[in-house]
């Protein structure tokens, strides 16, 4: 049977109680006669399977046929772009 949690709004109080699906949820605290709010809890996730993460989201391996991406051990230092560098004309262009 599946346990359900339970809030009062009036004292604050938290419980849990084990019901059937099918049960009608609780409304009334017994304890103080305040109405009753369901609870939600978060749901863990866990993933079964041998090589999951490999299979689903792993790295992508790069084909014989798309030969124009470059591998990033191919990238040259020439080929990435460097921020422009600050001359004294540019620096005092900009402090005005």
């Amino acid at each position: 049977m599946p346990t359900y949690g339970y809030e009062c709004t009036a004292c604050g109080e938290q419980f849990e109680v084990n019901q059937r699906i099918t049960d009608e949820p609780l409304t009334i605290h017994e304890g103080c006669g305040g109405e009753l709010r369901k609870l939600v809890y978060p749901v863990g996730i866990v993933f079964k399977g041998s090589g999951f993460y490999v299979n689903d989201y792993g790295h992508k391996t790069i084909s014989s046929n798309s030969e124009s991406v470059a591998k990033p051990s191919e990238v040259k230092s020439e080929d990435t772009p460097k921020a422009p560098e600050k001359t004294a004309e540019t620096a005092s262009a900009t402090t005005k």
